[in-house]
């Protein structure tokens, strides 16, 4: 029997799964939270096999609970369920050593196959997803990053700072701490040879980073926060 936990804030959704799990052959419930953190503290203390995993969670990510449970349970298999569908969590949520990523409209054997592929150490994707990962791919091999000397990460951060967000939203998307942004925001300035934060989102923009569908930059937000 393959022991899979939930963590979603959501108790409806939860006890949705926790029905498509128990009706499944060959799957077992083995318990839920409600957020990140708990998410954590459940795979320390029952170790399951897959842990089915929202994204946008109250406290800690979905992303960054996801990091910390690869890093200190590499035999747990966190498998992504999720109504997020951008590019940046997609992207960092396998950074963080995620097994698969579905959608929450994803069919109950579709998510059944999934978490049985992921704790047989497959990795495997919703429909659609699988698409928009390898064009994501093909596009990093293909073309240069426009500000080669970011890391991934400052390069993620830029980005997002492109698109007008604050501190708090990256952080959330990105899963990690605000300080960590900061920093991340600071080193970024340093490496562009910019003195503020505005001269780096016109150098992000002209550079083609920031944009997203339906999206006018026709000015700077009001508020950006610290760096």
């Amino acid at each position: 029997m393959i022991r899979v936990a939930v963590a979603d804030d959501h108790p409806m959704f939860r006890a949705g799964l926790r029905g498509l799990i128990e009706d499944s052959a060959g799957l077992e419930f083995a318990g839920e939270a409600s957020d990140g953190a708990a998410a954590v503290e459940l795979c320390r203390s029952i170790a399951p096999d897959v842990l089915l995993m929202d994204l946008r969670m109250p406290g800690l990510t979905g992303v960054d609970a996801t990091r910390r449970i690869v890093a200190e349970m590499p035999g747990v298999a966190v498998l992504v369920l999720t109504m997020v569908e951008d590019d940046t969590s997609l992207l960092a949520t396998l950074r963080a050593g995620a097994r698969g990523y579905l959608l929450k409209g994803a069919a109950p054997d579709e998510i059944a196959t999934a978490v049985k592929a992921a704790a047989s150490g497959q990795v495997l994707f919703g429909a659609g997803i699988a698409d928009r990962l390898t064009g994501l791919l093909a596009a990093t091999r293909q073309e240069p990053h426009p500000f080669p000397e970011l890391s991934a990460r400052e390069r993620d951060v830029l980005d997002l700072l492109a698109q007008g967000r604050a501190n708090p939203d990256i952080a959330r998307r990105l899963g990690l701490s605000e300080k960590t942004v900061r920093n991340n925001v600071s080193a970024i300035l340093a490496k562009l040879r910019v003195a503020d934060r505005p001269s780096a989102i016109v150098r992000a923009r002209e550079a083609g980073l920031g944009a997203r569908p339906g999206a006018q930059f026709d000015g700077f937000p009001g508020s950006w926060g610290s760096e």
